[in-house]
């Protein structure tokens, strides 16, 4: 019998193994349906087995072993325990439900209901311990139907064991030990699981020691294939019972360990670990950069009608300012020219639900919490055109690639479909964060203060006029003239009419001016205010949905880096 290479006596403790298996449940559920479905299930029901097999005893270690038919599995099961009690079938499969031989059966029912295997089929091997069984106290150990059996139960049998024993034990024959089955289907799938597998070449008495050795050495080549490197080959002969020691001290090693559980679930969780990675990227695109360089709030802005807007209120401002500041006897004529804002809705008190003058609300922040209800009042302002809206479908796709950058492709499809919203949607919460945006409409103080004194110099012009009209029909009568005071040489009547009608007039032209100029600045701080508005919905309906999904794909890939820690 060869040498074998000592196993690795560190494992994992039962705290490092659940905090593992929690790790591994959090990016489950980060991930969701953005990883492959098969390796989902499979996680799920390694987080699952964790914590079943942590609840059940951890004084016994199961030891399972697996073969093809006719490879002298049962009868090696037999020499192990020195009892016969797996029946042993030269051709075909006896039984599709594994036997076990308990050492120990002291707290073991619990694990072996969790195992599957029915009262009838354990025998407990209390009564037959000798000083050499000592160290065996512990063991669980099961003979399985055979792997390549022509029943489908048993070969299914088989593999659902295969996913809760916690050391393997592989018994192959020279006829059958590169069979393709086996090491495609068991071996290589337990690529990292060295300290918990055992290879074992049977009936080794059927050949010389020069073909028992290449024989070992072919299959020695070709578990290393499979990427179990620091297993070695153990050669064995159930009927003659050589190398069946070296195989019962391979077991008992196991047990004195008490960590071979965790050691297998520690392998398991490693080679989820590699399942998962290559679904998920080193890195996320940064969130902050989504936007930058799209264009998409300027395209939103235009699509949604603001330089419209800003427009309304330059007007909107210099029609205020004139029938508020304006010449009294032009003022009148004002107030048949149309609102724009009203004309839109977005006049305060017109119907719009728009932001009232003066509130002092945060437009960023009332647009950006803004739930967009069907009964809630539109604007009046004209649908966007198809270049306008082809503008922002551009632009969303923009932050959509941006955010899909180098993720894998379930991740970038979720980061681009979070990225584009629906068009309808997009479109009422950019109209109700125009309707509720404060456009700045206070009146400012001066409109009073030049109002009143429009008024005083249209009063003194009325009352110079009904004086000077007064002195012509006094004179026109033939009355005695009353004194009429003088200015120096102008009559006082006809300073005040020309006086207030001139200064009047030269006043309302300079409102006109001012106006003019503010009314500019009224109409760039509207359009500063419906930016931030529509950045607000450009960050709730586009950034916000894309960030959650970088955000999930980064909790992911931080819980599979802790698994790997």
């Amino acid at each position: 019998m060869s040498r074998r290479k000592p196993r690795h006596v560190g494992a994992p403790s039962a705290t490092d193994v659940a905090n593992r298996a929690a790790a591994l449940g959090d990016a489950l559920d980060h991930a969701g349906h953005r990883i492959d479905a098969h390796a989902a299930r499979g996680g799920r029901e390694l987080v699952g087995r964790v914590s079943e097999r942590m609840r059940l005893s951890a004084d016994h270690t199961v030891v399972a072993l697996a073969g093809a038919t006719g490879s002298g599995k049962s009868s090696l099961f037999n020499a192990l325990t020195g009892l016969d009690i797996a029946t042993v079938g030269a051709r075909r499969p006896t039984t599709s439900t594994a036997t076990a031989c308990v050492y120990g059966a002291e707290h073991a029912d619990a694990l072996l209901e969790w195992l599957g295997v029915p009262r009838q089929h354990r025998v407990s091997h209390e009564s037959a311990l000798d000083s050499g069984d000592e160290r065996l106290q512990g063991l669980v150990l099961l003979d399985l139907p055979d792997h390549d059996s022509t029943e489908l139960s048993h070969r299914l049998e088989v593999d659902r064991l295969v996913e809760l024993v916690d050391v393997f034990v592989w018994v192959t024959d020279p006829q059958k030990y590169a069979d393709a089955a086996l090491h495609r289907r068991y071996l290589a799938p337990l690529a990292g699981h060295d300290a918990v597998t055992v290879v074992v070449l049977n009936q080794a008495d059927r050949l010389t020691p020069e073909a028992l050795e290449s024989c070992r050495r072919d299959l020695q080549r070709l578990i290393a294939a499979d990427g179990l490197n620091d297993v070695e080959v153990l050669t064995t002969s159930a009927v003659l019972g050589d190398g069946v020691p070296g195989l019962r001290e391979e077991l008992a090693a196991a047990v004195d360990r008490r960590n071979a559980w965790s050691q297998r679930l520690s392998a398991d969780l490693d080679s989820m670990v590699v399942r998962l990675q290559d679904q998920v990227a080193a890195k996320e695109p940064s969130v902050s950069q989504l936007t930058d360089g799209s264009g998409v709030v300027d395209a939103l802005a235009d699509a949604a009608g603001v330089p419209r807007v800003v427009q309304a209120v330059e007007l909107a401002y210099q029609r205020d300012a004139g029938l508020a500041a304006g010449w009294p006897f032009t003022r009148w004529a004002r107030r048949f020219r149309p609102d724009p804002l009203r004309r839109l809705r977005l006049r305060p008190g017109s119907g719009s639900g728009g932001a009232a003058s003066g509130s002092g609300r945060d437009p960023g922040r009332d647009a950006g919490a803004l739930q967009v209800d069907a009964d809630l009042v539109r604007s009046s302002l004209p649908p966007a055109s198809a270049g306008q809206r082809t503008k922002v479908e551009v632009a969303l796709r923009r932050v959509g690639e941006r955010a899909a950058e180098g993720l894998p492709e379930p991740w970038a499809d979720a980061a681009r479909a979070a990225a584009v919203p629906s068009p309808q949607d997009l479109r009422d919460a950019a109209d109700q964060a125009v309707v509720s945006t404060d456009l700045g409409l206070r009146r400012p103080a001066w409109w009073r203060v030049v109002g009143a004194l429009q008024l005083l110099l249209a009063l003194a012009a009325v009352v110079g006029l009904v004086w000077l009209v007064a002195l012509a029909i006094t004179g026109w009568l033939k009355l005695p003239e009353p004194g009429t005071p003088y200015l120096g040489a102008i009559p006082v009547p006809t300073l005040m009419l020309l006086g207030g009608l001139l200064i009047g007039f030269l006043l309302g032209i300079v409102v006109r001016v001012v106006a003019g100029s503010a009314a500019r600045r009224r109409g760039q701080r509207a359009r500063d205010r419906l930016t931030v508005a529509l950045r607000a919905v450009v960050d709730q309906r586009v950034v916000q949905p894309a960030a959650a999904v970088l955000a999930d794909h980064r909790a992911t890939r931080e819980a599979l880096q802790r698994i790997s820690s």
